[in-house]
This record gives structure tokens, sequence and C-alpha cells, in this order.
């Protein structure tokens, strides 16, 4: 995961150094090597997705003149809201660094382990879901993730999402996976993440963006630094409402989109919404060639 902008690239490198260094610890050994297991640990996850992404459109810029201006809009799935605030100049590098190794750290720790439990449930429609979770009365499972026509994710407690997802086939003939995850994301079990997260958040100095985000909360278009950061805290606990996301930018006539990133998970997604998308993916080094 970004190894080879590393080895090739001296602006990749100084980023990855400078999140090393932020931190105090080596998080390049794990994100490149990752020996231990340790880069699933959502507190070294975080930073590791974030710094990965910031790495490849330095390198972006600097060899394709690629600049914020060049787009209409930004956007991040979930933590990826933050790298979308690096590269706007938005939010420091150093900064993202520490909120989200501590964003990673509070969310871990929200939920004992082996309590909560997330899953993909796929072919469905999300108002068949939401009725059906209604319906069943259960304390804590709720929609997660909206991701795509046809995809999305529940959350909450482990019992009660096993007992969705057997329903779920039962009642409505629809596949559901179990997601290796160490916690339940983006659901009311997170309150207490983010509740931990709130002073932080305000305190950290933050600018106006030079083009809008879509926030995952409301998916509205922001620029101010303050509403900006009210939404960071809510999303932790809240939807992330990506298929709306895309939605709204389909019908500002957005048509052409570039994820940047370890993985081509978005770009995927994207292709589930209109054929006519043109979607370019920047995650290694071929990518760069092409």
């Amino acid at each position: 995961m970004g190894l080879d902008f590393y080895k090739n690239f001296k602006i990749a490198k100084e980023v990855f150094d400078e999140v090393d260094e932020t931190l105090k610890i080596n998080l390049s050994k794990i994100i490149f090597e990752d020996q231990s297991g340790l880069l699933n640990l959502t507190a070294n996850t975080q930073p590791a997705i974030m710094a990965t992404g910031v790495a490849i459109f330095r390198v972006l810029k600097e060899t394709n003149g690629i600049k914020m201006s060049n787009f209409h809009y930004c956007a991040g799935h979930s933590l990826g809201e933050y790298t979308a605030l690096v590269c706007s100049d938005a939010l420091s590098l150093k900064n993202a660094s520490l909120i989200l190794r501590e964003r990673g750290e509070a969310m871990q720790t929200a939920v004992k382990p082996g309590e909560g439990a997330m899953a993909a449930v796929l072919g469905a429609e999300i108002l068949e879901i939401e009725n059906l979770i209604h319906d069943l009365n259960f304390s804590s499972v709720e929609i997660s993730n909206d991701n795509c026509p046809g995809q999305l994710v529940i959350s909450g407690k482990k019992d009660e999402v096993e007992k969705c997802c057997l329903e779920i086939k039962n009642k409505i003939s629809k596949k559901s996976i179990a997601l290796p995850v160490s916690a339940p994301f983006h659901c009311q079990l997170m309150k207490p993440a983010s509740e931990k997260m709130k002073e932080v958040i305000m305190n950290t100095e933050l600018n106006s963006l030079k083009i809008p985000i879509i926030s995952n909360v409301n998916v509205d278009e922001i620029k101010d630094s303050n509403v900006i950061k009210n939404l960071l805290i809510d999303q932790i606990y809240k939807k992330v409402r990506w298929r709306e996301i895309i939605e709204y930018m389909l019908k500002k006539n957005v048509l052409e989109f570039v994820e940047i990133g370890p993985g081509k998970t978005l770009s995927g997604m994207l292709k589930r919404f209109k054929k006519d998308i043109v979607v370019r993916n920047f995650n290694n080094m071929e990518d760069m060639d092409s």
C-alpha cells in the first residue's frame, strides 16, 4: 500500500516520514510490511489510509500538474473526508494524522472487543432494510453505510446483527456477509467516540476549502471550516451516505471522477450508478503510467 510511490517519489516519502514523526511510531513500516497484523488496528488503519491517499495526490500534483481547482467537488467515504481535507489544504497533514490516530483509538474502545459487528447486505433496497430493522425492533442495528445501488452495510451489537442477517435471508431472500472489522462503525454505539473526539476536532485549526466537500452527514456542499468540524464529529456515529453523495454530483452533471488512495473500492461502487461515468483510479505506479 503506497510502497511504490514511497520508493519512487521524494514528495511521497516526505508524506510518510512526516506522519511517522508526528505519531512517534514507524507507521510506514506497518503499512509496507505489516508482519504482525498491526495495520488491522483501526488506530493504525485510519492514518495509514489517509497518508497513502495524500502521498498519491501530491505525486499527481507534482508530475501531472493536477490541482484542486481542476475539480468541482471533493468527497471522502468516512475517514476519506480527512484525505480530501488535507488535499484541499483545509487541514494540515500533521493535524489529520493526530486526529485519525485518536479517532481510531476512540472508535476501537467505544465498544468492547467481540460485542459489535458489521455486515454487508447485497441486492437490497435501503427502504426494505430500514423497514425490516424497524419491524424486528432491534435495539442497536442500523444502516451504517449506504454505499451504492444494491450495496449497504449494517452495524450494531453482534448478536442482533447476526439475527438481522438471518431475517434478511429468510424474509427478503437477500445475501449478507459478515465483515472482518474491529468495531461496529457509524452507528449509535460509536456515540462515546464522537463525544471523546469533540474537543479534539473543535480545537484543531481548519481552513475553508478551495472547493466544496460533499459531507457524509448531510449530503450538502460545505466550504466553511466551522460547519465541517461539527460534521466530522457527527460523522463518527452517523450513516455514511455515499450513494446520495454520488447521486448529488450526478444531478450537478458531474460524470468524471478520480479515486485516489489504496484499493479500488469506490471505483467499483461508481460503476453501479451510470454507464457513462468515467472513473480514473490512482492506486499504484501502473495507474500512473496509464
